[in-house]
């Protein structure tokens, strides 16, 4: 049998991995995506700090992106 893990690590292995076993190192892209999520709120921030909120599509699009190559380029 496999390794116990908190409910939260499941929920980031279910987020961030679109496969039942992990082909990559899970830690990575659980760091990934919190980082990226970080990223993006940090993002936000400072485009509405700053008024240029043409930019808040592109950062949302660049997130998703990133999620969904995170999740289905698996090799």
């Amino acid at each position: 049998m496999g390794k116990k893990h908190s409910k939260l690590y499941n929920w980031l292995l279910y987020i961030t991995n679109n496969h039942e076993i992990s082909k990559d190192e899970e830690k990575w892209d659980i760091g990934g995506f919190i980082l990226a999520t970080v990223v993006l709120f940090a993002g936000i921030i400072v485009i509405i700090l700053v008024k240029e909120y043409v930019w808040a599509a592109f950062l949302i699009i660049e997130y998703l992106w990133y999620i969904d190559n995170m999740r289905h380029n698996r090799l």
